[in-house]
């Protein structure tokens, strides 16, 4: 699966529109998770337990919309972006979206 932030593949032309395709994941940081980012706030710095939620939901989400495109038939996604929302405190929802579209070399 071929995943474009622009509206076009260089090499490629795009054959069909397939519609919008998107994944969607809901984490939340466990009670060690909070406990351990929290020991690193004292110290400052990278806090690598939110960090590394934050990268499985956007790989979650990501997985999920590429996923959706291969069941709608395409073979790129184009236009992708990420959207994330906090549901409510500890608890993010992470939204990866884009076009679902058939692409063949130039």
């Amino acid at each position: 699966m071929i995943v474009s932030t622009t509206n076009d593949i260089t090499g490629y032309r795009i054959t069909r529109h397939l519609g919008v395709v998107r994944g969607i994941t809901v984490r939340s940081r466990s009670v060690l998770g909070n406990l351990v980012g929290g020991l690193q706030s004292i110290f400052g710095g990278q806090l690598s337990a939110y960090v590394s939620l934050a990268e499985t939901a956007r790989q979650e989400a990501f997985d999920h919309m590429c996923e959706h495109a291969q069941q709608g038939g395409a073979n790129a996604i184009i236009g992708m972006r990420y959207d994330a929302n906090e549901i409510m405190d500890g608890i993010t929802e992470v939204l990866a979206y884009g076009t679902a579209v058939w692409v063949e070399p130039a």
